[in-house]
């Protein structure tokens, strides 16, 4: 849902009636991860997806049954057998979608604040008594670095205080580790150990801002690098200290081009990373590349790749070690830097790179998948929750699946 932000805002601006359907929980191969998100305006208009076409169909008529209605369900979609013109997912995946009407002051107000690129988490009821389904609270607003108390939580669910308490903190402390999930908890807001009629079941979704790519080395596979990463959503800043090359014309994908030496900006921006963070390191130059390693090694972040033959990796490990960098603190290096596809070109390098960071952010194994088993789609792990109730309703017709590669 909150990825939307941006294009429901015209929507918002202009008082255009709209629904809401939301992935809220995933099984399987699922194609969406949970907050994946579908809009429909009262004039018919899509924006989003949830599924890449198995069940799009199924979902806008009832975000068109909500928006006549006014009421919220929880619609679970499984897979799809032999009968061709079965609503389900061909992968053999699950999905719980909630649906609602758009109004709610408080999901409003996240929507605002994701538009703004500005951390949030909504937490919004999705099973449970009646007069809850549908009810949110959002916590907006925690700076980076800060304490999560310091964010500012916004709406009730209209029960119990002691409910929207343990919300609140909940969504704190999945926004400060950028966390989506659905959690079931009894009207008082504790954890029950077994389910119960009156339990309400709360999908909190976060959004924060885009993760920081940090590009060092103004080279021609740079401006690969940068485009590539422009694409997969990171922030992109390029640095060099050679100025003659770190400019705006060479790198018009980046957010931001600055001169100045790679281990002094890394060391100027360290508190503002997160563990989200992929630095590459292009330069293969000693006098910049030691230090800024130095640095970069003992940070917490998603991902470090140095550029380099397996000779320059070599004497670059043996500097850093002289200079008291731990063997961990080495092993967590990229380099050489990517996946062995036979890169030639600054574009296949580029690709070479991202598989790898791919594969390390998700624990993907990098293997083909052919000749690989188990799921294909990867998720950070999650703690386990009692699966939401769901309605039971099978809805009349689906367009054909757009991917039957799943």
């Amino acid at each position: 849902m909150l990825d939307l932000g941006t294009e429901l805002a015209a929507w918002r601006r202009a008082g255009t009636p709209y629904a809401l359907a939301t992935v809220v929980r995933v099984g399987g191969s699922a194609p969406r991860p949970p907050g994946a998100a579908l809009a429909v305006g009262a004039d018919g208009t899509v924006v989003g997806s949830v599924s890449g076409g198995c069940v799009e169909g199924a979902v806008y008529e009832l975000c068109r049954e909500a928006l006549e209605s006014g009421t919220p369900v929880l619609q679970r979609f499984g897979y799809s057998d032999e009968d061709a013109f079965a609503v389900g997912l061909t992968c053999g995946g699950i999905l719980d979608i909630f649906v609602q009407r758009a109004g709610d002051a408080t999901v409003e107000a996240a929507l605002a604040a994701a538009e703004r690129d500005i951390p949030v988490a909504a937490a919004r009821v999705v099973a449970g008594p009646a007069a809850l389904v549908g009810r949110a609270i959002t916590v907006v607003g925690a700076a980076r670095g800060a304490h999560p108390a310091e964010s500012v939580a916004t709406g009730t669910f209209g029960a119990d205080p002691a409910l929207d308490a343990s919300v609140v903190a909940a969504a704190r402390a999945m926004l400060d580790l950028g966390r989506t999930g659905l959690s079931t908890l009894r009207p008082d807001g504790r954890a029950g150990p077994e389910s119960a009629p009156d339990d309400v079941t709360v999908f909190v979704e976060t959004r924060t801002p885009p993760p920081r790519l940090l590009v060092y080395g103004a080279i021609d596979f740079a401006a690969a690098v940068t485009r590539m990463g422009n694409l997969l959503g990171y922030r992109v800043t390029v640095c060099d200290a050679r100025e003659v090359f770190a400019t705006r014309r060479r790198f018009p994908d980046a957010d931001e081009v600055v001169v100045d030496w790679p281990h002094r900006h890394l060391a100027s921006i360290a508190d503002t990373l997160d563990a989200r963070t992929v630095i590459t390191v292009l330069t293969h130059d000693p006098k910049f590349d030691v230090p800024l390693l130095d640095l970069a090694l003992r940070l917490d972040l998603s991902y470090v790749g140095a550029m380099g033959s397996r000779r320059t990796h070599e004497a670059r490990l043996t500097r850093l070690r002289e200079i008291g960098l731990t063997e961990a603190e080495s092993a967590a290096l990229h380099s050489p830097i990517g996946l062995d596809l036979g890169a030639r070109t600054p574009e296949e390098t580029a690709l070479s790179i991202f598989a790898e960071v791919v594969a390390t952010r998700t624990g993907g194994t990098a293997r083909p998948l052919r000749t690989a088993t188990g799921p294909i789609h990867h998720a950070a792990a999650r703690p386990a929750t009692r699966a939401a109730p769901v309605r039971s309703r099978t809805p009349p017709s689906c367009e054909p699946p757009l991917d039957q590669r799943r």
